[in-house]
């Protein structure tokens, strides 16, 4: 990849930055929805056995929301339902993990 590709780049933000910013929040989400993968593996790794960590729900709320509000920008509505409908699910289940947590303190 030479100068022409990051010429291409400069321009492409220049004339619209308006897209380079809804186009990073879309890849910022991808990487934080993917990343928790990386995180659940590692983790079960380091256990010996299968676990899902409250930061893979962290993840999977973050990177989700980032994701949702990517496609609705987008006008994608095929996408909409699967990127919006998880969400309440990882809320609830970072509530879940709270409630045991207060639960189990007292």
């Amino acid at each position: 990849m030479g100068f022409g590709f990051m010429a291409h780049w400069y321009a492409m933000a220049v004339s619209h930055p308006y897209d380079v910013i809804w186009n990073l929040i879309g890849f910022a989400g991808q990487g934080v929805f993917g990343i928790r993968m990386l995180i659940q593996w590692l983790k079960s790794e380091q256990q010996g056995h299968s676990v899902i960590p409250i930061s893979f729900w962290y993840c999977s709320l973050i990177g989700g929301l980032f994701s949702f509000t990517y496609v609705i920008h987008q006008g994608a509505w095929a996408l909409v339902f699967g990127q919006g409908l998880p969400l309440p699910i990882y809320a609830r289940n970072i509530w879940m993990i709270y409630r045991d947590r207060l639960r189990a303190a007292a």
